[in-house]
This record gives structure tokens, C-alpha cells and sequence, in this order.
């Protein structure tokens, strides 16, 4: 062994340890395609328990000091992943609806595509895709917006080929994940080229106090002792208490998505006000209004009662209709990376 190659081994070993960098996928770590690639601890992760799944198809388990509990983290390679090591891809971020898992992310769409790598991270069952307000409930640290932004997207970065900028990489989600997708993409417009909403909470303002209150009540209940007010604070438009909510709320922020591709999906619910699509259908108007007054430029789909969507949709607020959602979107990111 060389005194170069014993300068190199340190160097890299200095490197992990103090900054948590990980070592290149296309090394020595890398998976040659009958297992799932190594993942380098780094950026506040601790993998913990054993990885999940095959070498396209798999999830890891993390911990980190932002949010209390272990989470799961589904990473979707292209089939051809392994097959030229010096390929680099973009990567969409699928946030996950209220109550689910990333490990329930089995949209058949999400596997379709060769062109991108998809990472499904956890976003809690009730975690809304915030830092809250109370950090000092029985749930424990609740800091979902720093767990991705801040961690999640510089550690599949260090492991993964991907392709880090702004015109590689797209934030979407489904219910509370369309809420986050277009949330994270106003607050690091830097961060995303392309951000859309499928059937989203994407408006919290008075507007629609029915959803402003749906987010309160899915908090109670979240973990024994967690308040209604623990994430946003108080929803009462009194004296400005509810500034928090205003602060979130995607549909008073368009302007910040100036840059960004928007993509806005929903239904109508059957127009029966017991679906919560019948709702999430008014918020997504009032955010189209929105980028409307602003003039800027955006892809919309009501696709109505679904009778034209697909052949499992219904217009309701389910997976039926988000496969198709996603089956729309994904081509459409592709064209977008090309472009």
C-alpha cells in the first residue's frame, strides 16, 4: 500500500466522521445491483434495524435528534440504476398523507418511471410537515420541516447518484403531503424546480376554516398530552392569534413559488360533503385563484367525479385516484428534467 493510498483512506475517514460525508455511490460502497446500495450515516441520521426491500425497491430506518421515534425512509431506484455507474438521476420527494407510512407508498406508478429516483420519506402520522410550535409534548421533538429539508435531502445526496439542483428535484404529496409538497417548496424555493399537490390541505386560511380545523383535530389524539394547538398554534382569528396558521398557509404564499413548476390535482368528492375531497376541492380553487392574480403559470386537473380519470377513481379523497394523479405527473417531471 502506498503512502498516497494511506493519505486517501484517512482523508476520507476524516471526512465521515467529522462532517458526515458519505463515500460517492459509484465506489467501492456501492450495491452491484443484487442488493440494496450502502447508506452512509450523515446529516443528523442514525440508520438503525436492518434495510427492507431489493436493490430497486427498498426502505431504511433512521433516528435523528429532530424528531423523536424511528422513521422510515422508501427509496425507489430506476431499474437501470446499476447498470451505467456514472449516470446520475433526479429525484422526486413523495410526502405521504395523515395516517400513513412511507412503507405504504405502494403506488404502482412511483416504480414506472427509469428516468428518475424517488425517495418516500417519513413525514409522521399527524406531523404535517412542520416544525411545531410545542416541542414540549409527550410526542417529543416534532422539527418534520428540519428532518427534511435539512437532513433527508443532503443524505440521499451523499449516498445516491443524483443529479443536486434545483432542476433536478421535485417535492409532491398526496392530503397533508400535498400541503407539505408546496409548503417546502415556499420555504426553500431553492431547493425545487417542481412542486405539486394531490388532493392537498393547500389552504389553511379562513377561507377554508373547515380544514384550518381539520388540522387541530387530527392533532388531538396525535400522542397522549398533545394539544390541538401544539403545531400552529391557536387556528381563531382573533387579535392575530392565528398568524402561525397565515404563516403556512400555502394558499397566501404563491408568489414565493415564482421558479417553481406547479402542478395542482383534486377532485370534486361525488360532491358529497361527507368525502373530504368535497373540501380539499374549494382550497384547491382558492390556491389557483392565488397563482392566478399573480400570473403565474401552473398545471391544474379537476378531474371531477373521476368518470374520465382512470378506471379506479371515484373523485374521492383515495389512492384510486392519486394513482392516476401520478400517473399524469410522473411523465411530466420527466419532460420537465429533460428540459
Amino acid at each position: 500500500m502506498t503512502r498516497t493510498s494511506n493519505r486517501w483512506r484517512l482523508w476520507m475517514a476524516l471526512m465521515v466522521a467529522v462532517v458526515g460525508l458519505a463515500v460517492p455511490a459509484g465506489s467501492a460502497q456501492a450495491a452491484d445491483g443484487t442488493a440494496p446500495p450502502k447508506m452512509t450515516d450523515g446529516f443528523g441520521l442514525t440508520q438503525v434495524d436492518s434495510t427492507v426491500g431489493g436493490p430497486t425497491n427498498f426502505y431504511i430506518t433512521v433516528t435523528t435528534p429532530e424528531v423523536a421515534g424511528k422513521h422510515h425512509i422508501k427509496i425507489i431506484l430506476p431499474s437501470g440504476y446499476y447498470d451505467d455507474p456514472g449516470r446520475r438521476y433526479p429525484v422526486l420527494y413523495f410526502l405521504h398523507g395523515s395516517p400513513d407510512d412511507p412503507i405504504q407508498q405502494n403506488y404502482p406508478a412511483l416504480t414506472t418511471s427509469n428516468e428518475m429516483i424517488t425517495v418516500v420519506p417519513d413525514g409522521g402520522a399527524r406531523g404535517w410537515y412542520a416544525n411545531w410550535l410545542n416541542q414540549r409534548t409527550a410526542a417529543g421533538a416534532q422539527n418534520w420541516e428540519n428532518f427534511h429539508l435539512n437532513q433527508v435531502i443532503p443524505f440521499i445526496d451523499a449516498n445516491l447518484r443524483t443529479i443536486a439542483a434545483k432542476k433536478s428535484r421535485a417535492v409532491a404529496g398526496v392530503s397533508m403531503g400535498g400541503f407539505g409538497a408546496l409548503h417546502f417548496a415556499q420555504v426553500r424555493p431553492d431547493l425545487f424546480g417542481q412542486t405539486a399537490s394531490l388532493s392537498g390541505d393547500i389552504d389553511l386560511s379562513v377561507k377554508s376554516m373547515d380544514l384550518r380545523l381539520a388540522v387541530v383535530a387530527s392533532l388531538v389524539g396525535y400522542a397522549p398530552g398533545v394539544d390541538s394547538d401544539a403545531a400552529f398554534g391557536s387556528p381563531y382569528p382573533v387579535f392575530n392569534a392565528d398568524w402561525r396558521f397565515n404563516e403556512v398557509d400555502p394558499g397566501q404564499h404563491m408568489d414565493r413559488l415564482a421558479g417553481v413548476g406547479v402542478s395542482l390535482y383534486v377532485g370534486n368528492g361525488g360532491g358529497s360533503p361527507g368525502d373530504l375531497e368535497f373540501w380539499v376541492e374549494s382550497a384547491t380553487k382558492h390556491a389557483k385563484d392565488a397563482l392566478d392574480a399573480r400570473g403565474l403559470p401552473y398545471y391544474y386537473v379537476n378531474y371531477g367525479d373521476g368518470s374520465a380519470w382512470g378506471t379506479q377513481c371515484n373523485g374521492g379523497h383515495n389512492a384510486g385516484c392519486w394513482e392516476q394523479d401520478l400517473r399524469d405527473l410522473i411523465p411530466r417531471l420527466e419532460r420537465a428534467f429533460a428540459a
